[in-house]
């Protein structure tokens, strides 16, 4: 019902636009890759959007999709339309079930095929570029990562679990924009795990000396100021704890590989204080994740653009523990699910500071930009929303990047969403029109003479 709501308002907001032209197509009737879906008839809803008067621009297309946002109505598809581009943007039709968080890197990234594959042959279209935004990263990056290199980039011995056969025959896109990345969703689900958790049954008994929310450890709704003894002992707790659900869930799919699962092909995995998303220490201690390493490409209100160290402009998260809750703080999802999303490799001193994370290996799940854009060797665009504490991922995925045509610029006072952070300004319209700034310069971005235009 939410799809269709927001297929009826991209289509009736935008016919009332006279530069740009939208239409329906069901990516399911170009789907060339289909993964566990017998007997299924399941439509991947998607819109063009296109310039009425088709330019130079328009033969760059421009493709959207997300692991779980509804993009059809998104802003960034008419914005980019109205500069000269067509744009798809596209809803995955991965099948969800009652587990909210039950998804495959290996289903969605075959919708993400089905776009390309119908992009490829659109009149008019020469280049196709990937935007991946958020979590999208992880998928566009992760599609990118195995269309250019095949099967190898995610069966290597280093992966947790490999991808299956069906993924082996993506079709590259030309180039590869990822805004305002995350980490990827297994190193966001370790970050925001409560080690505090006591009972892997439910989420009822905490213990308070592991407990962020807990005042005596240094938790201020205004602003909390951790320890570094603290910290420390945090940091030790989660990866502990997310190396036990790691291993659960294998022994889990061994199990169910012998035959002897509750089930023939899955089981449901639940973990208390495990789907916190936006749950963790640097989303209340201000310190952590605070700057980059090194100087960049700052966009600042006016359009003007300084090289510097760069800082975030983010508030402390209003946020209360809730762990104790099922429907808001548990992870509820499938072993498989679990094992191909959420699983990550790290090593004994894992951990975060004000400018970098430790301890991870980016490779050891092909869900995870730092680790795809390693062996992604077309152009590729990188930009950070300072409002927000993803941003900090931006640095080291252009710093692995292999791409000889790279670029990362942040954009002050951004929040996640694009828009402008109005409780991040000092003043009122300190940050300017943050989300036109974003979409400028990706403009910029996509029309460099001779990167995709000649």
């Amino acid at each position: 019902m939410i799809a269709v709501l927001s297929l009826l308002s991209a289509l009736s907001s935008f016919a009332q636009n006279p530069q740009i032209r939208t239409t329906y197509i069901d990516l399911g009737t170009w789907a060339v890759l289909r993964l566990d879906r017998a007997g299924l008839n399941i439509p991947a809803p998607s819109v063009l959007y296109e310039p009425v008067t088709p330019g130079d621009k328009s033969q760059v297309a421009v493709l959207l999709m997300d692991p779980e946002k509804d993009y059809l109505a998104d802003p960034v598809c008419a914005d980019l339309s109205k500069r000269g581009y067509r744009v798809l943007c596209a809803n995955s039709d991965v099948v969800k079930t009652q587990f909210s968080r039950d998804i495959t890197m290996d289903g969605i990234m075959a919708d993400v095929g089905s776009g390309v594959a119908y992009l490829r042959q659109y009149p008019g279209v020469r280049k196709v570029v990937l935007l991946g935004h958020g979590e999208g990263g992880a998928l566009m990056s992760a599609y990118q990562n195995v269309a250019e290199n095949g099967l190898k980039a995610c069966r290597g011995p280093e992966k947790i679990i490999k991808c299956s056969d069906d993924v082996a025959h993506l079709i590259p896109a030309d180039g590869v924009m990822l805004i305002d990345s995350d980490w990827g969703p297994a190193a966001m689900m370790l970050f925001s795990q409560d080690p505090a958790v006591l009972n892997e049954e439910g989420g009822q008994l905490l213990n308070p000396a592991m407990d962020m929310y807990n005042p005596a450890n240094g938790f201020k709704p205004a602003g909390s100021s951790y320890s570094g003894e603290f910290i420390r002992k945090f940091f030790s707790a989660e990866e502990k704890r997310y190396n036990y659900l790691i291993k659960a869930a294998q022994d889990r799919m061994d199990a169910i590989n012998a035959g002897k699962g509750h089930y023939s092909d899955n089981e449901p995995f639940f973990a208390p204080g495990a789907g916190l998303a936006d749950v963790n220490l640097y989303a209340q201690d201000l310190r952590l994740m605070s700057h980059t390493r090194n100087a960049w490409p700052l966009l600042h209100a006016d359009g003007s653009i300084t090289t510097q160290i760069v800082r975030s402009v983010r508030v402390p998260a209003k946020q209360t523990s809730l762990t104790r809750s099922f429907r808001d703080g548990a992870l509820r999802s499938t072993v498989r699910g679990f094992l191909k999303m959420y699983s990550i490799r790290t090593t004994d001193d894992y951990g975060y500071d004000e400018d970098s994370v430790h301890g991870v290996d980016w490779s050891s799940n092909y869900s995870n930009p730092p680790g795809n854009v390693q062996s992604i060797i077309s152009p590729l665009l990188v930009m950070g929303m300072t409002g927000h504490w993803e941003y900090l991922a931006s640095e080291t995925i252009f710093e692995d990047a292999k791409s000889a045509d790279k670029t990362l610029i942040f954009v002050e006072g951004a929040s996640h969403d694009l828009t402008t952070c109005k409780e991040c300004e000092k003043y009122p319209g300190q940050f300017g029109d943050t989300r036109k700034n974003t979409y400028d310069q990706i403009d910029r971005w996509l029309s460099q003479k001779g990167r995709f235009i000649n």
